[in-house]
């Protein structure tokens, strides 16, 4: 099991410390510290569509009509915070965020 995020972000502190309490052993990965290759935002892209761009973000609300334009995959890649996080792979199975759905998939 793999969780994508921000070690800031309080949504992935607590998606890692529930798994981690149901006996999980997840790595983290800080898309911050260590951005996403174009591979991975593609198939994380593939898999979510435009539900992947966090538009509630400050990140987002700071950038002009013209960035907002860009290709997806070219705004995460340049601003990693705009991710929806956490990302969480198990299984070979894609979860975006931390809603009840992921919860009761991942926790049971």
């Amino acid at each position: 099991m793999r969780i994508y995020g921000l070690k800031s972000c309080d949504t992935c502190r607590k998606a890692l410390k529930a798994l981690e309490a149901a006996g999980h052993a997840p790595a983290f990965h800080d898309i911050r510290a260590a951005p996403l290759p174009p591979g991975e935002i593609t198939r994380f892209r593939d898999t979510f569509g435009d539900a992947l761009v966090n538009r509630r973000s400050t990140t987002w609300r700071g950038l002009d009509e013209a960035d907002r334009a860009a290709d997806p995959a070219a705004l995460l890649a340049a601003h990693p915070a705009l991710m929806k996080r956490p990302v969480i792979e198990a299984d070979g199975v894609l979860y975006l965020g931390w809603g009840p759905e992921v919860q009761v998939a991942l926790l049971g």
